[in-house]
């Protein structure tokens, strides 16, 4: 807010008693400025005064200010030639100013309208409407990573990493780094609660998100992976709490979008992911350690992909799947139920020369492509990324 400016204090009358009794002095001016009184006596500004020596002054013509301000918009030279000709009559006529106005609304209007003339002949109007629809393209695509929405491919200036000042919106049929899954806000924090601890809620958080987006994973390339842009230590002092989820490929563009949530796929497609990408998603989530060195969290992952499976199971026979996609679902189901009976030998064992027993028989019946013919029969991906098998 501006600052308000002091209310000057009241002068005394003109002529009063001033403190100390002194009378006060008469109207004067600085030296070589007008006198401030009005003529004859009268006071300054009183109707029907004019300064000394001082002829009426005329009120400029209103065509011919237009005609100037149409001659120097260049848009408008046509219309500033028609005012400057109309006005010059008027301002004969009336005894106005504003005669040097008009002729220079007239000049500049004539100079600009052979210009628009040599312009359109030429094409290059057109050439230079295209540079600027071209450069107002490019500045409307240009834009921070946390202004980006979910949907919107993109490609990052420079390398695609944790910190971006700028990014360019793309097509995503033509290749790009990235593509926006969507984003959150974090919250729960007082103060900055640095990078780590946002690190690893965005990885959670940001996998959830992608992997409701692009629920055929198969249709997800090879390399593409979860990436997340996050809030700075000094974007966070400024209120900036949002993470930006995408998948990106780190070394080489990709082309097309990998966008198949709820809202692009039918209620076959989606009954059908929902059922078995748990699968995947339990699969990727084997430990490190082998049962040697860590058979309890061995055990576990594997009683936690048998969940998957059964669950799998029970999804897949609890709906009635349209045309040729019932055949092949059905074939499906019966190789998990083979594939449960291995997985649950494996989660029962008691230590690791057993599980080491059990495990490859559980791969061996898991089946890999996880219902390619179901896939393509319900118009989903039918081909694994690279031809490799699933991806999570």
């Amino acid at each position: 807010m501006e600052p308000s400016q002091p209310t000057p204090p009241t002068p005394p009358p003109a002529g009063g008693p001033q403190p100390g009794g002194w009378p006060a002095p008469g109207p004067y001016t600085s030296p070589g400025m007008p006198y401030a009184a009005g003529p004859y006596g009268g006071p300054p500004g009183a109707p029907g005064t004019v300064p000394y020596g001082q002829p009426p002054r005329r009120s400029a013509n209103g065509l011919a200010i237009g005609s100037l301000v149409s001659g120097i918009v260049c848009c408008l030279p046509p219309l500033g030639l028609v005012l400057g000709l109309v006005a010059l009559p008027q301002i004969r006529k009336k005894d106005q100013a504003g005669k040097g106005l008009a002729i220079a609304g007239i000049a500049l209007s004539a100079v600009s309208s052979l210009l628009v003339v040599a312009g359109l002949a030429s094409g290059g109007f057109s050439s230079a409407w295209d540079g600027f629809r071209k450069g107002m393209d490019e500045a409307s695509r240009s834009k921070s990573p946390f202004s980006l929405r979910a949907g919107q491919c993109f490609d990052a200036d420079g390398e695609v990493e944790e910190y971006a000042t700028d990014v360019k919106v793309v097509d995503c049929a033509r290749p790009h780094d990235a593509e926006v899954t969507g984003d959150f806000k974090v919250t729960g924090f007082g103060k900055w609660p640095g990078e780590d601890s946002i690190d690893k809620l965005a990885q959670a958080r940001c996998e959830t998100i992608n992997a409701a987006y692009a629920m055929d994973t198969w249709k997800i390339p090879k390399e593409v992976w979860t990436y997340y842009y996050l809030p700075s230590k000094q974007s966070w002092r400024l209120g900036d709490r949002t993470v930006t989820c995408a998948f990106a490929d780190e070394k080489k563009p990709f082309t097309g979008s990998v966008r198949s949530d709820r809202h692009t796929l039918n209620a076959d497609q989606v009954s059908f992911l929902t059922a078995v990408n748990p699968i995947e998603t339990a699969v990727y989530g084997e430990p490190e350690d082998d049962p040697d060195e860590d058979f309890a969290s061995n055990k576990e992952w594997a009683g936690e992909v048998l969940k998957a499976i059964d669950a799998a199971r029970a999804g897949l026979r609890g709906r009635r799947w349209p045309g040729a996609s019932g055949t092949a679902v059905a074939a499906l189901g019966k190789q998990l139920d083979t594939a449960s009976e291995r997985w649950g030998e494996l989660a029962a064992v008691h230590d690791a020369d057993a599980y080491w027993e059990a495990y490859e028989a559980a791969w061996d019946v898991l089946p890999e492509d996880l219902g390619a013919d179901a896939r393509t029969a319900l118009g989903l991906t039918g081909t694994p990324p690279a031809g490799e098998g699933a991806q999570a």
